[in-house]
């Protein structure tokens, strides 16, 4: 299934675990929590801002990995250990004076859902909660997984429009 998007998008913001990673968390005898990220999709963010769009991350949980994107990026919409990411998503609207159309939102879960409605342009990667087709209208799946190249569909898509 080939993505619908727009060339007028102008700003991304996705979820990051489920969407960057596959959902699994490393956790290490002492604790330490690692997730792996595929460089496809660092990637893609690269191509993503280059071409032109905003792009911002807002995450359920709190991670220093979120720092990396910031740093290497200079991404300033990073948002960590965010519960109503409908409320996150409808300031940065505002800040930027966009409406629904500017805007495509990325996520895997039943939390995403307040952010979904808010915009036009939905989409989740192959391994989203199955509730979300049922709850979200319109919504697009990648044919990648979280974490394995759904975030590079999604720029190569919209880099081909550009």
């Amino acid at each position: 299934m080939t993505l619908k998007l727009s060339n007028n998008i102008k700003f991304i913001v996705s979820d990051f675990d489920g969407v960057f990673t596959d959902g699994s968390l490393y956790l290490s005898e002492n604790n330490d929590i690692q997730k792996k990220l595929n460089f496809k999709d660092i990637m893609g963010v690269s191509l993503i801002l280059k071409a032109g769009i905003n792009f911002g991350i807002i995450s359920g949980e709190k991670s220093n990995i979120l720092n990396y994107f910031k740093e290497k990026f200079s991404i300033t919409e990073i948002h960590g250990g965010i519960r109503q990411k409908g409320i996150v998503l409808k300031d940065i609207m505002q800040r930027y004076n966009l409406n629904s159309s500017d805007v495509l939102y990325i996520g895997d879960d039943i939390n995403d859902i307040p952010a979904f409605d808010l915009v036009d342009y939905k989409i989740a990667p192959k391994n989203l909660n199955p509730i979300l087709q049922f709850k979200v209208e319109k919504l697009q799946i990648t044919e990648n997984y979280g974490g394995n190249g759904a975030i590079r569909e999604i720029a190569d898509t919209l880099v081909n429009l550009k």
